[in-house]
Order: C-alpha cells, then structure tokens, then sequence
C-alpha cells in the first residue's frame, strides 16, 4: 500500500541508502534512531526565524525521515537481521520524535497563541497516534493475512526490552480495540478461499485512506508552517482526519464481517 510519494521518492532512496549501508557497520536499529534524530531537527528548523528558508529545511528534514524509516528495514532485510525487537526500536523512535516535534511546535508558538495551543496539540497529538496506529496495524495485519508477512501481533516467542513493555502492549491493545474478533478473523483468514478475497480487495479495505499514514502528514505540516503557524496543522488532524479515521473504520469492519461470513467479495461496499 504505497502512495505516489512512497513509489517515486522514499522507496527508491531507501533502498538505495540500505545497499550502500549493507557492508557498512551501520546498523538497522541505528538508521531508525537516525530517523528520529531527523524528525526532532525538522521540529527545531520549523521555529527558526529566516521564514521560508526554516520551512523548507524543516520539510527536507521531515522528508528525510520517511527514506530512513525505509532503509531500516531494508537495510534489516539486507543483512538478515529483521525480527520484532527491530519493529519495536522503529516505532519506539517514531512515536518518540514526533512527540517531540509536536512538543517543540507548541512550546515554540505559545507565546503567540496563548494557552489554548496545549490542549491542541495533545488533541492532535492523540489524535495522530490512534489514526497511525489504525492505519499501520490493519495494513500490517492485512498483509499478515494476505501474504504470511508477520508483524508484532503474530510474532510469537521475541524478548521485548524491559522498557518497552508497556509500549508494546499499549500499541497491540489499540490496534486490536478496532478488531475486537481477531481470533474469528484469523481462522476465516485460514480458508484460501477467503485468503484470495482478501488479496483480491486490497490493503486499503481494511486500512483506510492514504490520508491517515504519515507522507501526507509530513506535507499538510509543511503547508500549515509555510502559512505561519502549526496550529492549522492541529486542527487539520483532529477535524479532517478523525472523520476520515471513523470511516475507515467502519468500512474495514464491514469489509472482515462480509469475508468471516463468506459473503462474496463483489457485495462488500
């Protein structure tokens, strides 16, 4: 499920950047901090003065985060290291940084906005998590079912880091909260039959809009600092794409009760 940022820019250079790292001593759990680093520099080029250069060196910045959150794992395939302690390290360090981003941005505009911006931003900011968690773990899970490609969720038999314990459950507690019957979807899942509908609809059935993922994120903060302040932002993710999430919603779970029931793939809307 890739959208035409992913296709002609990030991938490409990902996988470029990981087989010039693959015979280097870089590691995957190294680029993924890498690419935090970037997000938490973006965040701190977006609150410079000499507007629009800080704007555009905040997007190249936020830019570069999507190529190294590929070549992690491209790099981890490269070099026989994936497994889900990797995952984990990934998104640790993606949720980490854009925190700090949004902390940064608040921190950086209260002065102009007043108090309100706070309880913006943890809106957004909450906001964000549930919609990217959603939007990740359906497609994650979807091509778990489709494919066999394991994720967290059916990783079994990994040691996770005392300190991302709570982390881990907490993500695996709210990608399941929107598909309460995973046991009866993973044992519908087992037909090939219903295997083979499920690859036929595609990812996007039970992941939702691109919208929710994070390339278009990445653009709509660069307009919104571009239009003098992040708060355009905030308000683009908790009006626009909680609606968008809620439909999403619906329909991948329109979509999984229609494939555990055996209707045919031609009725699901």
């Amino acid at each position: 499920m890739q959208n035409p940022l992913d296709r002609a820019i990030y991938h490409p250079l990902a996988h470029r950047l990981a087989r010039m790292l693959a015979p280097t001593f870089i590691t995957p759990n190294m680029v993924s901090v890498a690419g935090g680093l970037a997000v938490v520099l973006a965040g701190l080029a977006y609150t410079q003065p000499p507007w629009p250069w800080s704007v555009a060196l905040g997007v190249m910045l936020h830019m570069a985060w999507h190529v190294l959150d590929g070549t992690d794992g491209d790099l981890a395939r490269m070099t026989g290291r994936t497994g889900a302690a990797g995952e984990i390290v990934d998104g640790v360090c993606d949720y980490v940084a854009h925190a700090v981003l949004y902390f940064t941005l608040a921190a950086a505009w209260s002065g102009q906005t007043g108090w309100w911006i706070w309880p913006l931003m943890l809106a957004a900011g909450a906001s964000r998590v549930v919609q990217t968690n959603f939007h990740e773990a359906r497609r994650r899970q979807f091509m778990a079912w489709a494919y066999g490609v394991p994720w967290l969720r059916t990783s079994e038999g990994f040691a996770v880091p005392m300190p991302f314990h709570p982390l881990v459950a907490g993500y695996l507690w709210l990608s399941g909260f929107f598909a309460k019957d995973y046991d009866r979807i993973d044992r519908a899942m087992a037909d090939p039959v219903q295997t083979g509908k499920l690859r036929a609809l595609g990812p996007a059935r039970l992941a939702g809009s691109p919208l929710l993922g994070s390339p278009f994120r990445t653009l709509a903060l660069g307009l919104s600092m571009a239009a003098g302040s992040p708060v355009w932002y905030f308000l683009y993710e908790i009006l626009v794409l909680n609606p968008v999430l809620v439909r999403a919603i619906m329909r991948s779970r329109r979509t999984l009760d229609a494939l555990c029931a055996q209707e045919p793939a031609s009725t699901l809307r």
